[in-house]
């Protein structure tokens, strides 16, 4: 059974520099808990090694929908981890951004289904989500950007997952749910893999 996590965070910087950063994957294990190394294969394609509770997974993510300074949409393509989310860009003012991140995730074993019991997913994306907001708002500028254009017409040609109900009814481009706006309550879930 799959589970939604959402969270939202609002970073003192401005939008262009936030969403540019995020496009930096192999930056991630700087912020990302249990994210151990971040290989960008190509433009849609990146290779994770992850360690979480103990267990090491390598996985590959597709971007299935990228479009500046709004979104960027993935899911992972083959092996036993399974996910795939939406991180949304929303300008708030100059200087402030609000960063929402919508995934949803399957557990694939007794370890994942125990973590999801005590609400592991959701601590460890908002511990993420937190230190993003440190990583950016630390420095003048952003480690570098990607500015490019994708569609979900342009992926691998595999049909996406069918994505669950978004929860205020609005789809993205690429049928991921929306994320909902404003807080939403924490719910259990699967340990987590890093959100791409």
């Amino acid at each position: 059974m799959t589970e939604m996590v959402h969270d939202t965070i609002e970073v003192e910087a401005p939008l262009r520099e936030v969403y540019d950063q995020w496009t930096q994957f192999e930056e991630f294990p700087r912020f990302m808990s249990g994210v151990e190394e971040v290989r960008q294969l190509d433009d849609r394609l990146c290779h994770w090694r992850t360690k979480v509770a103990g267990a090491t997974r390598e996985f590959d993510t597709e971007i299935i929908d990228q479009l500046p300074d709004e979104r960027i949409a993935w899911r992972t393509v083959g092996g036993d981890v399974k996910q795939r989310g939406v991180v949304t860009f929303e300008r708030v003012d100059d200087a402030h951004t609000r960063v929402r991140l919508s995934m949803e995730v399957e557990p694939s074993g007794i370890a994942d289904k125990a973590a999801k019991a005590i609400g592991v997913v959701e601590s460890q994306v908002e511990g993420d989500l937190h230190r993003f907001k440190d990583y950016i708002e630390d420095r003048d500028h952003a480690t570098g950007g990607w500015r490019g254009r994708l569609r979900p017409a342009d992926s691998s040609g595999e049909p996406a997952p069918a994505a669950p109900a978004a929860p205020e009814g609005d789809m993205l481009p690429g049928g991921m749910p929306a994320p909902p706006s404003g807080t939403v309550p924490r719910r259990a879930g699967p340990p987590y893999d890093g959100p791409m």
